[in-house]
């Protein structure tokens, strides 16, 4: 890899299908390698090293992708040096919503003012909450958002503690609580956060419900 490239698992187009993004037209562009495991993880490809892409040419394939929204997501993007280049320009030269989806375990100051954080906040049932750098939530700007991907009912009341000893609410744009896919019932979370008026969106994975990428 030289100076002007990232890793790249693959780059597509498709619906986004979480964060309160959901159902926009979406060019992604999925970096290589991760510094988590967790257990729920549906991309372990993204973990292993990618190929080489100068970060011009992703900016060149987003802007002919002609999206409503563009998102980097991994692997973890933070890992790479030249994410805050390609980030900076995919915002500038795109003129479009640019999110960036990260694990929580790295500072998310280096993501630019402009570029909205999809921020993780790894949970027990994740096996990776250890890693997670909390000074983050700190870190949040007004319009950043934050997930959450449960996994039982201990999930859920972790999740639920956080969010409100920290008021997240009033922290970023939106908390997530999303069900891990095939592991939590959507309709069983719902109903606890209703049970606990809990001014969290329930986000579930879209374009798995449609049977997309």
């Amino acid at each position: 890899m030289t100076t002007e490239t990232v890793e790249v698992s693959e780059t597509f187009t498709s619906i986004q299908g979480e964060s309160t993004y959901a159902g926009l037209p979406c060019f992604f562009i999925r970096l290589a390698g991760c510094n988590l495991s967790c257990s729920y993880c549906d991309t372990p490809q993204a973990r292993v090293p990618g190929k080489p892409v100068q970060w011009t040419q992703l900016v060149r394939e987003c802007i002919e992708s002609d999206t409503a929204i563009a998102e980097i997501t991994g692997g973890e993007p933070l890992l790479q040096p030249l994410f805050p280049d390609l980030a900076s320009s995919l915002r500038e030269r795109t003129r479009r919503p640019v999110l960036v989806e990260t694990n929580g375990s790295r500072d998310i100051s280096i993501i630019p003012d402009r570029v909205t954080a999809i921020m993780d906040i790894k949970t027990p049932g994740s096996g990776m909450s250890q890693a997670m750098d909390m000074a983050n939530i700190e870190r949040l700007r007004p319009h950043d958002e934050v997930k959450f991907v449960l996994l039982d009912r201990a999930d859920y009341e972790w999740a639920r503690q956080i969010t409100r000893t920290q008021r997240l609410w009033d922290l970023c744009r939106a908390v997530l609580f999303s069900p891990a896919h095939g592991r939590l019932d959507p309709a069983t979370l719902a109903g606890w956060i209703v049970d606990d008026r809990l001014p969290v969106r329930l986000n579930l994975q879209l374009h798995k419900i449609l049977g997309v990428r």
